[in-house]
């Protein structure tokens, strides 16, 4: 009778072992807790636009004396804040300031400054149609309109640009959220106020 028990509860154990593993595995896989405590600065610089490249096959020309050159106005050569905001908490705690640039070739980028927040799996910097609001009523609701993904977050600390891709018009949008994909939650998220 012993060894009947014994040949029956060896492959259960067995078994059960490796459903424990597997589900060990994915789960570190999910969650990714050791992101709890590695932090990725990223410093960036403010972005410049570049310069446009001469006309293929245009010659060089001498250029004018400065007595004949028609006025126009200056325009900044730096980037011009656009709309800006503070960051608040949600799912984790998060600081920081973002700032929506206008680069003197007309292309719009999304600045996030003294940002930091915890690190996570699948971190994503979303432009929102969303109402920022405080406390867990607002962690789900950036995914409910309309988003645009500016690609992953490059750091959970520091100061990054993320520009907005060709065609997307920043007027369509008013927050930004530090979202996690695999969890659909908010991070943290700024109201874009205009400045």
């Amino acid at each position: 009778m012993g060894r009947v028990r014994g040949w029956v509860t060896r492959p259960v154990v067995l078994g059960a072992l490796v459903v424990a593993v597997a589900l060990v595995g994915v789960g570190l896989y999910w969650f990714q807790p050791w992101k709890v405590w590695q932090d990725e600065t990223v410093e960036e610089a403010l972005p410049q636009a570049t310069a446009a490249a001469p006309a293929k096959g245009a010659e060089p020309s001498e250029e004018a004396p400065a007595t004949d050159r028609p006025t126009t106005p200056a325009t900044p050569a730096g980037p011009v804040t656009v709309a800006s905001g503070e960051l608040i908490s949600h799912e984790h705690d998060t600081s920081g300031t973002v700032r929506l640039l206008r680069l003197s070739d007309g292309s719009h980028v999304v600045r996030l400054e003294n940002l930091d927040t915890s690190n996570g799996p699948d971190l994503r910097v979303w432009l929102t149609d969303a109402p920022v609001k405080e406390g867990t009523a607002g962690w789900r609701v950036f995914d409910d309109g309309a988003h645009e993904s500016l690609g992953r977050l490059k750091g959970n600390k520091g100061n990054q640009n993320y520009p907005l891709p060709a065609g997307v018009d920043p007027a369509d949008f008013s927050s930004v959220s530090i979202w996690c994909d695999r969890f659909d939650v908010s991070f943290g998220a700024a109201e874009l106020a205009p400045v």
